[in-house]
């Protein structure tokens, strides 16, 4: 699991499609569906109900979303971190 593969995830989560997701990251479609694809094989679990109207979290999805979110934010907070010991002001 790398942190790209959750950043897309969690952006296709919120937005409810790949396309509008992959923009806002600044990626193609196809990284965005293969990050996701590496996560649920990883895992083993099935994330998203694919379909015409975008994608729709599954159960397990819900549940991993949550996690996610919290793997992020611990990242975030890390570098916020460096920062701070390396003397920078970041905003």
């Amino acid at each position: 699991m790398e942190l790209y593969q959750l950043r897309s995830y969690v952006m296709v989560a919120r937005e409810g499609g790949i396309a509008r997701a992959a923009e806002l990251l600044f990626s193609s479609p196809p990284a965005v569906s293969a990050h996701i694809k590496a996560l649920e094989d990883e895992f083993s679990l099935r994330f998203f109900e694919r379909g015409p109207q975008g994608m729709k979290l599954t159960a397990d999805g819900e549940a991993f979303w949550e996690e996610a979110e919290r793997v992020l934010d611990a990242a975030r907070r890390m570098g916020e971190r460096a920062d701070e010991l390396r003397g920078r002001v970041r905003g």
